[in-house]
């Protein structure tokens, strides 16, 4: 059917091809990286991925909706992995200390901080902490990583020694659908704890569609 113009007359063949060329950006204009993850395991692995554990957020997170989104996410992924996660403030053999961050991928690249297994103890973590800022606009184009989320997770054992830590990076578009907190707390959480406890002091790059089973299964 040839298209009309507001006038009545039929818009030429050339100017419908090259509307459609003009569509194409829009439509593969957002960016969604690879997750990466690093990981840190103590002396004592024989304690992880049994027993009971709780979850902590040592810093506040103003918003609701994306504590609970992280809770769940963490949650669901240490039951699968052979925990037993209790809730309402109950005591546990191990304390799961959960810490996230989104924000200009300039500035969350200088956030590194220091670990605390694996490297001769410490009371240091990875990242600042900083609250997650839901539906945050950095400006830049929609094209290019300008976002970067973060999950870190710290286990310590029933004398508050670390036996695992921890974090997941993934940088995106504003306009990728992994901006939206639900399925970015589960992806993070997916790839933080895949193959988990992973090795010593390693990094590990995993791209979103090889998690796809883990995020279908926890839905």
């Amino acid at each position: 059917m040839t298209a009309i113009h507001r006038s009545g007359r039929p818009l030429a063949r050339p100017i419908l091809a090259a509307l459609a060329v003009l569509a194409l950006p829009a439509c593969a204009s957002t960016y969604t990286g690879p997750v990466e993850v690093t990981r840190f395991v103590s002396e004592r692995p024989a304690m992880l991925g049994e027993g009971t554990i709780t979850l902590v957020f040592p810093e506040e997170i103003d918003s609701p909706g994306v504590r609970n989104a992280f809770a769940a996410a963490v949650a669901e992924e240490l039951s699968q992995i052979g925990y037993e996660v209790v809730m309402d403030g109950r005591s546990a053999g191990q304390t799961a200390a959960i810490r996230t961050s989104r924000g200009d991928i300039a500035a969350a690249t200088e956030r590194r901080g220091p670990v605390s297994v694996g490297v001769g103890g410490g009371t240091g973590t990875f990242g600042s902490g900083v609250g997650l800022g839901v539906g945050i606009n950095l400006g830049g184009g929609r094209d290019e990583a300008n976002v970067l989320t973060e999950l870190s997770v710290r286990i310590d054992g029933p004398s508050g020694e670390a036996l695992w830590e921890g974090r997941a990076r993934h940088p995106i578009s504003v306009e990728s659908d992994y901006a939206d907190v639900d399925l970015s707390a589960r992806t993070l959480a997916a790839a933080l704890f895949r193959d988990f406890p992973g090795g010593n002091g390693e990094t590990v790059t995993i791209d979103v569609d090889q998690l796809q089973g883990q995020l279908q299964g926890s839905q």
